[in-house]
């Protein structure tokens, strides 16, 4: 009776057999599969608790704080503003606003330009006036000759001293842009303009701008400080010009320095110098802000020989949140000395557990024989379940090293943890044992909790026709009520067009 209970439930929820929208825990280079667990969780309590989504690493959980991709975007700041929508009907100017918005959403910024040109030049007193002058110079900018950009200075400079407030808020940032990229041209004036304005003079920066007053926050809004506008121009200078202002940024200890520091480091990782490692540890070891220290940490992933720093990091260094950064920065080194200090430190028993956990899921994203026969044989040695449970997931990342066989045996094993025999016969099954093994093992597994897990993992292989025949016969067969509800659930949860049918016939029967 339970059985047919399950199966009306199953035909009223899931439409009879169309599947539900499935949510799966996002991994970065995993290969589970989507698991139907928005669906499982409008069940009955007791139709689905065959298994929780594996807690498989997001590769860059840690690390969310430091998207190199945000970081340059802020800098090429490519998906540009559109003007605002026209406000003014009655304005003189209004017909010609609209004509130059609107060439500026197709991309044309010559004619934008051209246009937002006019507005102040005619209509003086308009109401478009200070965002034409703007808007000019942000189409200028965006067209990018020598010409444009000293016109686009102009124009910010006449901004400032008719607008203010326009100029305050979105101007200077601007300018700085504009000032930037024509530093990177050869302007020395501009140049010294990005010098002073990066270490935070707010008196003066350059002959032709004058300064804002300075939010000191770290967490100020980087789109309207023009201190960080003035770093993020540094990207476009070459490393002979900008690393002097860089360092020169990393050595103050002002509070107000704070968030030009934090934005330092990434710009110090881009510059290609003999010096960058040595300038990154050094902030590292010496800078008063945690988050500084971390980035500076984290950032060594992206410069090439690092490792010796690193190793220096983990062996000297007591905090835990820099270590981990660390081990993430060793992975990203493309260096076989790399892999070797990760494998150490990962067998390394005084170590916190969390931070060996998180070496070992490195080490298993990098595919290698010598990674792979050393989890083995730390799997081996291990008494930490949480430990030996993060070997398993990152063995089942490397396809083709013979890993599935052996997470198999690991499920086999009546002397294992069932829980880790639990979670090894999922890994074995997203690794692509044959279904023909599954069912197998099925047919001969005493253990019923054993079972029900093998019809979760053939579940999870729903495109494959033998797996999808192997849960109708346990649907129809098997002497256990408990299982055979468990295969009808997941049964419902497939798209096999033999689904209603069946459904329909085990409540008729």
């Amino acid at each position: 009776m339970r059985t047919l209970l399950a199966a009306a439930a199953i035909i009223s929820s899931a439409g009879f057999g169309v599947s539900q929208s499935p949510s799966s825990r996002d991994s970065s280079n995993a290969s589970i599969a989507p698991l139907a667990i928005s669906a499982a969780r409008a069940q009955p309590g007791d139709a689905l608790d065959a298994y929780d989504a594996y807690d498989a690493y997001d590769a860059y959980d840690a690390y969310d704080a430091y998207d190199a991709v945000d970081a340059v975007d802020a800098v090429d700041w490519q998906a540009g503003p559109l003007p605002p929508e026209p406000w003014a009907k009655a304005d003189p100017a209004d017909s010609l606003y609209r004509l130059a918005r609107e060439a500026m959403s197709r991309g044309d910024y010559k004619r934008a330009a051209e246009i937002f040109h006019r507005i102040p030049e005619r209509y003086p007193q308009s109401a478009y006036a200070g965002q034409a002058l703007y808007f000019e110079a942000y189409s200028l900018y965006r067209i990018g000759g020598d010409e444009d950009l000293s016109a686009a200075r102009d124009r910010l400079t006449l901004l400032k001293q008719r607008f203010p407030s326009i100029a305050k808020k979105d101007g200077d940032p601007l300018l700085t842009r504009v000032c930037g990229e024509l530093a990177k041209r050869g302007d020395e004036s501009c140049a010294l303009s990005i010098d002073r304005k990066a270490q935070g003079d707010s008196e003066v920066v350059g002959p032709r701008i004058t300064g804002s007053k300075v939010n000191c926050s770290p967490d100020a809004d980087e789109d309207n400080d023009d201190r960080i506008a003035a770093l993020n121009a540094l990207l476009q200078m070459d490393a002979d010009r900008a690393m002097p202002i860089l360092e020169k940024v990393l050595a103050r200890r002002d509070p107000c320095s704070v968030a030009l520091r934090r934005k330092a480091v990434f710009l110090v990782s881009q510059k290609r110098t003999d010096e960058t490692a040595n300038i990154l540890m050094s902030v590292a070891r010496s800078d008063p802000d945690q988050e500084v220290r971390e980035q500076a940490v984290f950032w060594l992933s992206q410069v090439p020989g690092s490792t010796g720093l690193l190793e220096e990091i983990l062996k000297g260094n007591g905090d835990e949140s820099i270590k981990e950064k660390a081990l993430f920065s060793l992975s990203q080194q493309n260096e076989p000395r790399a892999q070797q200090i990760l494998r150490d430190f990962a067998g390394r028993e005084s170590e916190n557990s969390d931070l060996r956990e998180r070496a070992i899921f490195q080490l298993g994203q990098r595919r290698s024989p010598e990674n792979t026969e050393f989890l083995r044989n730390l799997y081996s040695r291990l008494t930490n379940e949480d430990l030996k449970d993060k070997i398993l997931f990152s063995l089942s990342q490397q396809r083709g090293a013979g890993n599935e066989q052996w997470i198999m045996n690991i499920a086999l094993n009546p002397k294992e943890d069932i829980e880790l025999r639990k979670k090894a016969l999922f890994l074995a099954g997203q690794s692509g044992i044959a279904i023909s093994e599954l069912s197998k093992l099925y047919d001969r597994m005493g253990d019923s909790e054993m079972r029900e897990q093998i019809i979760f993992v053939l579940s999870q292989r729903q495109r494959d026709p033998a797996a999808m025949d192997k849960l109708f016969d346990i649907a129809k067969n098997e002497k256990d009520p408990e299982l055979r509800k468990k295969a009808i659930f997941w049964l419902g949860q497939s798209r096999d067009p033999r689904v209603q049918q069946f459904l329909i016939d085990l409540i008729n029967k």
